[in-house]
């Protein structure tokens, strides 16, 4: 009988502080790690003030003036950050009904001629006007900072649910941890009509660690258990959801469970959901199947017990443990934006797009 999961575990994040209870964390954590690939993490370390901030900055980033949001469009990105219509993206050959800004933690583009095209991805972020939307640039990089050091935080408490030494994971942050995390604001409006409810379809998330702030009071994310049920994951204010990337699913033999989900628009007669995800990256040149850690019989008998799952409705990244992570994530970026590779990648849109630009890409 498989292990299945009809709600996403709550986890305290206070508890890491109490010696007394902090293995009781840990066992949680284990079991979020393996069985359910997703938890609620409540009382994380990042200042409420700069959650609420950010919270609060949400709306007003989509209410600039049209224009204002044209003059960063993504297309003008070879690092794939800025602006992204509605309706830009499918995902299971469905529309995405979502609108959307593409940021990240700061850093200098280290691309040179004859380096590996997929080290262009990281860059310099484009920013709105700061006339137009004073503190929001410096507010969310205060926040995205305390983000990234909860999520190397997170790595270290994930090496002690698996038994493993945290040295062991050093591979994958090679670079001493001078990473780019990406992170995104995200708005789901109400559909027109009754057409479609899809805000984004079903999908897994690519890196590490997601760590996702919902930003209004909207349900929407839905979690796939064993079963292929689907699951709600309702906000709770002050909480973190943090799921499971393919990418640490890969390098942990599948013991971290990378799990389906998707989200569904607002309810006719509601008002618009945002939501901001961070996205925690790896070295960009480490090929994961060359770098897959090893556990215990007894903590690899934990994945046995798990049981065999439904077939997800989510089917993506297959490339990992083929390529260089940063490969994986340009593909990925190149299928989602086509407008974006034809012109900054000409030979990689070619050859994913030979029939030339599509409507929309493909988001997953």
């Amino acid at each position: 009988m498989a292990s299945n999961f009809a709600s996403v575990p709550i986890l305290d994040y206070s508890l890491v502080s109490d010696p007394e209870r902090k293995p009781e964390f840990i066992k949680q954590l284990r079991h979020a790690l393996i069985d359910v690939g997703f938890l609620y993490l409540s009382n994380p370390p990042v200042a409420r003030e700069d959650i609420d901030a950010v919270i609060d900055y949400a709306p007003r980033l989509f209410d600039l003036p049209q224009e204002a949001k044209e003059k960063i469009r993504m297309v003008n990105s070879p690092h794939f950050f800025g602006y992204s219509r509605f309706g830009a993206e499918l995902t299971k050959g469905k529309t995405d009904q979502r609108e959307q800004f593409d940021f990240a933690t700061p850093y200098e583009n280290q691309w040179k001629p004859g380096d590996p095209e997929y080290l262009k991805l990281w860059g310099s972020p484009q920013w709105p006007d700061e006339d137009l939307l004073p503190g929001f640039k410096e507010t969310f990089l205060r926040y995205l900072a305390q983000v990234e050091k909860l999520s190397f935080n997170f790595i270290e408490l994930l090496a002690e649910a698996f038994q493993i030494p945290v040295s062991s994971l050093d591979p994958f942050f090679n670079e001493g941890r001078h990473l780019q995390h990406r992170a995104k604001v995200v708005k789901y409006p109400v559909p027109p009509d009754d057409s479609s409810d899809q805000g984004v379809g079903p999908h897994f998330d690519g890196g590490f660690l997601t760590f996702l702030l919902q930003a209004s009071p909207h349900r929407g994310l839905q979690v796939q258990n064993l079963r292929g049920e689907w699951i709600d994951a309702p906000p709770i204010p002050g909480s973190f959801v943090i799921n499971i990337g393919k990418a640490l699913e890969t390098a942990t033999q599948g013991l971290a469970r990378a799990t389906s989900h998707r989200v569904l628009s607002p309810e006719p007669g509601s008002t618009p959901r945002y939501s901001i995800p961070f996205f925690q990256n790896i070295s960009q040149n480490v090929r994961i199947g060359d770098s897959v850690l090893q556990f215990s019989p007894d903590i690899l008998k934990l994945k046995e017990s798990r049981g065999e799952e439904v077939a997800p409705d989510s089917v993506n990244y297959a490339e990992y443990g083929l390529l260089p992570s940063g490969e994986v994530a340009l593909i990925g970026r190149v299928k989602s934006h086509p407008d974006v590779a034809q012109r900054h990648y000409p030979d990689l849109f070619k050859q994913f797009f030979p029939d030339g630009l599509p409507a929309q890409g493909f988001a997953y």
